[in-house]
């Protein structure tokens, strides 16, 4: 009688075992599994190319907020760039049941449809670093607006070629022309060179996330104006690059250049004055915030529309829309950037 009650017993719990499905919880819940359903939760962090310092710092940041919100963190993204294989990674953790999945789509028209997949699975989806239309995500995190970025590119250049008076050509060297926040970027710029009338936009030039293209970009962009007082190197790729064409090509302080890169990357142009300013955000706080925003969305604490989101030792943050700002632009010099690893 005893060995029959045991063998209903241990029946009863594999049932129970087998009915709670795997990371995903519930398939084909519309909010996804809260904490009280399941307290450690899969996130996927997904850049635009895995292995560059831009986007392993964001990942530092991630691991962090991971640790403290019991989250299962997978990083993994394609090293060439590639947005197929990237959209092919979304396929498999979306049928691998993760809870959460965040995106930095290099091309968000290849990525988008294998994000709206993945939703339909129930999977939260989320954009960070570079956005996706709407109906592929629920929120962005975004490290700061458009406009924002658009304008400290453009004022901190004007600033670092001597001022408004200034006159002469700029030129952007961009990562790819499908990246989506990139272009909205390059419309702010555009917007904000109306301020300064004796400045005229030249070349817009991808580098395809290539150090070295951009390295020839620069070069190329020199050669063909000989009125060219500045460019804008707006990847995190693309500005060393870019630094170093001016360098070799002996154009350093004739021809300025600024953007968007690690500290770590652009020290040493600093440092010999190659480069006056670096523009970026806190990359570790970017990779922070989103999984406390993914991880908030799959417990339920945070719906997407609320107006703030508590984020762990950041505080609360902004939401604007369907955005999450990070929303802190730092710029280092020569005065400030050893104050800063990453």
């Amino acid at each position: 009688m005893r060995a029959k009650t045991l063998l209903a017993a241990a029946t009863a719990a594999m049932l129970l075992i087998g009915g709670c499905g795997g990371p995903q919880g519930q398939e084909g819940s519309p909010n996804g599994p809260t904490q009280g359903e399941k307290g450690r939760i899969t996130i996927c962090l997904l850049p635009k190319q895995k292995g560059i310092p831009y986007f392993t710092s964001c990942a530092e940041g991630a691991q962090e907020a991971a640790k403290e919100l019991d989250v299962e963190l997978i990083y993994d993204g394609p090293t060439d760039g590639s947005p197929e294989k990237a959209a092919a990674m979304v396929e498999k953790w979306a049928l691998q049941g993760v809870d959460a999945i965040c995106v930095s789509p290099n091309d968000p028209n290849v990525l988008a449809p294998a994000m709206k997949a993945a939703r339909q699975k129930g999977v939260k989806v989320i954009t960070w670093d570079a956005d996706a239309p709407s109906d592929a995500r629920e929120v962005f995190v975004n490290q700061a607006t458009a406009e924002q970025i658009g304008t400290a590119l453009v004022d901190t250049l004007v600033k670092d070629m001597g001022g408004k008076d200034v006159k002469g050509e700029v030129a952007i060297i961009t990562a790819t022309a499908t990246a989506a926040n990139q272009n909205e970027w390059i419309v702010h710029i555009k917007e904000r060179l109306k301020a300064y009338p004796n400045l005229r936009l030249g070349s817009v030039v991808p580098s395809n996330e290539d150090q070295k293209l951009a390295f020839q970009a620069a070069q190329d962009l020199i050669k063909a104006s000989p009125d060219l007082k500045g460019i804008l190197a707006i990847s995190s790729t693309a500005f060393p690059g870019a630094a170093e064409g001016i360098k070799q090509a002996g154009k350093a302080g004739q021809v300025q250049v600024t953007g968007l890169s690690t500290p770590n990357d652009m020290r040493a142009y600093v440092k010999d004055g190659t480069v006056k300013s670096v523009i970026l955000w806190n990359t570790k706080d970017l990779g922070y915030l989103t999984v406390q925003v993914a991880a908030q969305l799959v417990r339920g604490t945070f719906k997407g529309t609320d107006p703030t989101v508590k984020a762990g030792r950041l505080g609360e943050k902004r939401v604007e829309g369907d955005n999450v700002l990070l929303g802190d632009i730092l710029v280092f010099t020569k005065d400030n950037i050893d104050q800063f690893q990453f």
